[in-house]
């Protein structure tokens, strides 16, 4: 099993991206609207780079 990234413009002319499980579950996403293809790229790209190994931190009280 695995994920993939879909990188699509938005109703309001933005570009954004989505990581999609598989089976079709929604994993994450921009959060946001970029201007440019490119800049949802490299969204993307940081995502990658910077969290491939992430720890789970648990926020309760």
């Amino acid at each position: 099993m695995g994920a993939t990234f879909e990188l699509y413009e938005d109703r309001e002319g933005k570009y954004r991206w989505r990581l999609v499980h598989d089976n079709g579950n929604i994993i994450a996403d921009s959060g946001e609207g970029y201007a440019t293809r490119q800049k949802a790229r490299q969204g993307i790209e940081s995502v990658r780079a910077n969290a491939p190994d992430a720890p789970l931190e648990s926020l309760e009280d």
